[in-house]
């Protein structure tokens, strides 16, 4: 099959066909996962070529159709890229009717970045979605164990008291810092880069605003040079978002681990949920949380790698682009497939209960001991500081009988209600409502 940028049939050799090889890699592959978003695209630019006097009534509707025969395709499951195609462009464009109609104003350059932040948009919202279930399920879990109590370490040393409520709470509000700074990214993403062409625009008179409306975008890149500049950009900026979930998650993980630890026995899970031994029998290990802790710690290094490739290049595209988009269009999966495993895990968590009765537990309560002493002789922080540490020296110390935390975010005041209204509050700013109607509409038969 010819390639659309191909003048005249030349015909292939040996050192061209290693040439394609290595240039298109897996692009063909990749390209499948992009092929209902480059529809949507066309969807859009044909519509307006039409309104711009570019493309007549009679050949809109047939692509029209077209298009939208293809996209049920893909929807179905029952779309397959032509092995002969080039990209997913080419592919689409040669099996309409009227398709080389629908290339005017476009270049491929444009066609990828849009199929790209369309993608991005989408899986976002799903990412947002799976957070959001992890969210309610820790804020829930940190509710039934709130007086639960379980040992804080600092160093890795027995710190202070604390509890399965703060704990599950504390990654509750960090999955909400981390929705807010996709928020962040999804804001770069939510802007239309179509009518910007090989990056220096198009002398057709071409309606970039419609199409940005047709295809819900927010707003649109302005500056056609900038508009393609923003591939790598896009990309890094959001997968420090994903990566900052990954964190998060990887951290859980380890925690649970260590948790899970005979050593430590603070939790325990299903035995399905855990692996053995050969040799073992003993053995019930947290490969789940082990992968969930290299995958994500992978997914934070993978901006690194995206801010390696580009750094450095000029204005205008370049084919070193191509090397991200791998690593970036699976990472959303891969993401999705780590909060999913964490919802099973912590929905069959158990968590022990009367821990901190273990006498080796004693000096978590120096410092409420501390507190006690200040308030009741009167006397500084420090003095009973230097009273109780004597106390401890000599092997005298007796923990409190009872302790009361009131601090707000503490133990005895966990406020999850204004974890959970901020959570709330960052979700709601995602337009994913928006932009469903928008592709609803573009889709509509």
């Amino acid at each position: 099959m010819a390639k659309l940028w191909q003048k005249s049939n030349q015909l292939e050799n040996e050192l061209s066909k290693k040439v394609e090889k290595f240039t298109v890699g897996n692009d063909r592959i990749l390209d499948s996962l992009l092929a209902k978003y480059d529809v949507l695209g066309s969807l859009a630019h044909t519509k307006m070529l039409n309104k711009v006097g570019l493309l007549s009534d009679e050949i809109l509707v047939s692509v029209q159709q077209e298009l939208k025969q293809i996209y049920k395709e893909i929807e179905s499951g029952n779309f397959q890229l032509n092995e002969q195609s080039e990209d997913i462009h080419s592919d689409i464009e040669f099996r309409l009717s009227n398709g080389k109609a629908i290339h005017t104003g476009r270049s491929r350059n444009d066609q990828v970045l849009l199929d790209l932040k369309l993608f991005s948009r989408e899986k976002i919202q799903y990412i947002v979605e799976q957070t959001k279930s992890l969210f309610d399920l820790l804020i829930q879990l940190s509710e039934k164990h709130k007086n639960n109590l379980l040992p804080g370490y600092t160093h890795l040393q027995l710190a202070m008291p604390s509890s399965f409520g703060l704990w599950f709470a504390a990654y509750a509000e960090g999955l909400t810092d981390d929705t807010e700074n996709l928020y962040a990214a999804f804001k770069l993403v939510n802007k239309n880069p179509l009518g910007s062409g090989a990056g220096y625009g198009s002398s057709f008179p071409l309606d970039r605003k419609m199409t940005t409306a047709l295809l819900g975008f927010d707003d649109l890149n302005y500056n056609v040079v900038y508009a393609q500049m923003n591939r790598g950009k896009m990309e890094r900026v959001v997968l420090q978002a994903l990566g900052n979930i990954a964190a998060t998650l990887s951290k859980l993980a380890v925690d649970a681990t260590l948790y899970l630890n005979q050593h430590f026995a603070f939790i325990s899970f299903p035995d399905v949920l855990t692996t053995g031994s050969s040799i073992m029998p003993h053995k019930k290990n947290p490969d789940v949380f082990e992968l969930i802790r290299a995958k994500c710690n992978k997914l934070q290094s993978l901006a690194n790698q995206v801010n390696t490739i580009t750094t450095n290049l000029p204005s205008g595209y370049h084919r070193d682009l191509q090397i991200i988009k791998e690593d970036y269009l699976l990472s959303f999966d891969t993401l999705m497939d780590c909060l999913e495993m964490m919802q099973i895990m912590m929905n069959n968590i158990s968590v022990k209960e009367n821990i901190l009765e273990d006498d080796k537990y004693k000096y978590l309560f120096t410092v409420d001991s501390i507190n006690q002493l200040t308030q009741e002789k009167q006397i500084s922080f420090r003095d009973a500081y230097i009273e109780i540490g004597k106390q401890v020296e000599v092997g005298k110390y007796q923990k409190p009988k009872s302790i009361q935390h009131t601090l707000i975010g503490s133990i005895g005041n966990l406020s999850n209600v204004g974890i959970q209204n901020n959570m709330e509050k960052v979700v709601a700013q995602f337009p994913f409502q928006k932009i469903q109607q928008a592709i609803q509409e573009l889709v509509k038969v």
